[in-house]
């Protein structure tokens, strides 16, 4: 940005192909015209006019905003075919977590540390997916939506209704993932990954109803952290990484994520785990769900609504 005082000075500047605007700051009067090329610039002699470049871009408006509106705007056929691919992504990154995670017992089994790394870091491969190749993941519109609802561009209404149908569909897809492409195809039948899937769930139904919604917060304020460095980054390779490391966070420190319970939990239910539905909805899916709700909306979407809210 650069600053002139006289026309005449200015001029070889206006007309440069690096321009694209000039803004002033001063009445309309002693106004001359040039024919720069095919475009026309105007000058105020005697005043101070400010010229900036064409590689100079504004601030765009809320990230999330542009993204929560098309989203809000999806029909039910639409939102519910996506909400079924991310539910299916989410259990392709979920499988791949537990058979690299859970595959080498004897380096693992003193070194638990080793085995969280190897399934978070396999994990990620789920919202990548559903970033990348397009989807509706219910724990990323928790937070997307909020400052477009916050900012009154739509109401309670539609943001209820995508998060009805996209949870929904994201059941749907992991449970056709689990049952079609795992349980049939055998490919944790074995140990092992059968011992490994039974505790898994096990373990998650036998947390008490506070633990695991307190660690649904944790998984959503990672996964929404993630989902927003993706806004942010414009290149595949910035989007990779800030989707990757923070959702490898979440998992490697055990937080409840409960798009990836429902892959993890009726698995280990047809594999033997000794798992009743109402374990798996009760015990587990309910306090996730909405601790996800929480760290979502209020900890991420709400948080950064508030912090960049013009009041």
């Amino acid at each position: 940005m650069r600053c002139f005082s006289d026309y005449k000075t200015a001029l070889p500047e206006i007309c440069s192909p690096a321009i694209d605007l000039c803004t002033t700051f001063f009445p309309k009067r002693n106004k001359k015209s040039y024919l720069c090329g095919s475009r026309k610039k105007t000058f105020y002699s005697g005043y101070e006019c400010i010229i900036i470049s064409r590689n100079y871009h504004p601030p765009p408006p809320p990230a999330a905003e542009n993204p929560a509106i098309q989203k809000i705007s999806f029909s039910t056929r639409k939102t519910l075919t996506l909400a079924i691919l991310a539910g299916i992504y989410i259990a392709m990154g979920g499988l791949l977590s537990l058979v690299i995670g859970y595959g080498f017992p004897e380096i693992t089994t003193n070194n638990p540390g080793l085995q969280r790394l190897l399934s978070g870091a396999m994990f990620p491969l789920g919202l990548i997916l559903v970033v990348f190749a397009g989807a509706e993941l219910f724990t990323g519109n928790n937070a997307v939506l909020i400052p477009g609802l916050c900012n009154h561009k739509y109401g309670l209404i539609p943001v209820l209704r995508n998060w009805l149908l996209v949870y929904i569909g994201n059941f749907i897809g992991a449970i056709f993932f689990v049952y079609v492409m795992v349980y049939l195809a055998d490919i944790v039948k074995s140990d092992p990954w059968n011992t490994a899937i039974q505790n898994i769930a096990e373990a998650k139904v036998g947390m008490s109803w506070g633990v695991t919604f307190i660690k649904g917060i944790g998984a959503n304020w990672f996964v929404c952290l993630a989902v927003w460095l993706g806004i942010a980054c414009r290149s595949a390779a910035g989007k990779f990484i800030g989707l990757w490391f923070p959702v490898m966070c979440f998992v490697a420190l055990g937080y409840e994520h409960s798009i990836a319970n429902m892959f993890f939990i009726p698995l280990g239910m047809l594999q033997g785990a000794d798992v009743e539905i109402y374990d798996f909805v009760v015990c587990n899916l309910i306090p996730a769900t909405l601790g996800n709700i929480t760290g979502g909306a209020f900890f991420v979407g709400g948080l950064y609504w508030l912090a960049y809210h013009k009041s």
